[in-house]
């Protein structure tokens, strides 16, 4: 009895970490708003230096938003970006990315 009691505990455990909350693309749509000027209304980019975002693979435009909001990522348009991305919450982020990753 004891041993099944653990053994509970330890399913509990782990299925509670594996709890995650879906992103909500429409809120992402609202915070896009600020990005529609360098990467297009509708996610692409009318101006060649500034990157397609319209169908990007989620986990990367997460990354790139993390690393340029943390000052990991660096390079051609990082500065701009870094501040675009300040003020961004995990959750913000999440939701950014299923908007753009469920444009086509």
């Amino acid at each position: 009895m004891k041993h099944a009691f653990y053994l509970f505990l330890g399913f509990a455990a782990l299925f509670s970490a594996q709890t995650t909350f879906a992103a909500d693309a429409e809120a992402g749509k609202v915070k896009a708003a600020v990005c529609a000027s360098c990467h297009g209304v509708s996610g692409v980019a009318t101006i060649p230096i500034y990157p397609n975002l319209a169908g990007q693979n989620e986990p990367y435009l997460v990354s790139a938003l993390k690393g340029y909001r943390d000052k990991q990522r660096n390079g051609g348009m990082a500065a701009i970006m870094q501040m675009q991305a300040a003020t961004l919450s995990d959750d913000d982020i999440d939701n950014l990315a299923a908007y753009f990753t469920s444009l086509k």
